[in-house]
């Protein structure tokens, strides 16, 4: 079994925000494959599914985007799962909105949801999807007001088409080999 994560906030108030991508791109594909996100333990959503004969967990966290590692540890662990396994799609301000880049590994980069996740799990060697949602040219302050809202309309159509690409990316994680899965969707399109 594998284990996709998609990060954000809970509520309807983060709803369609920047930070909550992960959230959508999980619900794209649960909704795609008929699985049904109805366990609630471990601070999070999660459902059980199989896709092209792999079977997997999705996983929202409930524990705001901050402390994520608190669900997606004990997820882990409970269903003695190895770090190999565990696939995170997240925002990523450094990327140009509508962009998405798959990474084997690597460090927090700066992302909070991120590096909760590695403190749990005392690994960085987890898969990512990264979904680009641009970044202000202003302070700190900015860049959490930022985080909190919405797409513009112009952005609205390259988001949607980057939550189906990293949608594809992560079906293409369950079964394919990684360095295929980056060469199809790290490419320029």
């Amino acid at each position: 079994m594998k284990i996709i994560v998609g990060l954000g906030n809970p509520g309807s108030e983060y709803a369609h925000t920047r930070h909550n991508i992960g959230f959508e791109v999980i619900d794209l594909i649960a909704q795609q494959h008929g699985i049904r996100l109805n366990k609630n333990k471990f601070h999070a959503l999660f459902g059980k599914g199989s896709i092209d004969g792999e079977e997997l967990l999705l996983v929202k966290p409930l524990t705001y985007m901050n402390a994520s590692g608190e669900a997606v540890g004990p997820l882990l662990h409970f269903f003695k799962l190895p770090v190999d396994d565990l696939l995170v799609i997240h925002d990523d301000m450094d990327l140009p909105v509508g962009k998405i880049r798959v990474r084997q590994k690597g460090s927090a980069g700066g992302h909070n949801g991120i590096k909760s996740i590695i403190q749990h799990v005392n690994s960085q060697e987890f898969a990512r999807i990264k979904v680009g949602v641009g970044h202000p040219q202003h302070s700190r302050e900015a860049v959490i007001r930022y985080v909190l809202q919405g797409f513009s309309g112009d952005e609205q159509i390259q988001i949607s088409s980057a939550i189906e690409r990293a949608a594809l990316a992560a079906e293409a994680w369950l079964t394919l080999p990684f360095s295929q899965v980056m060469n199809t969707y790290n490419a320029n399109k």
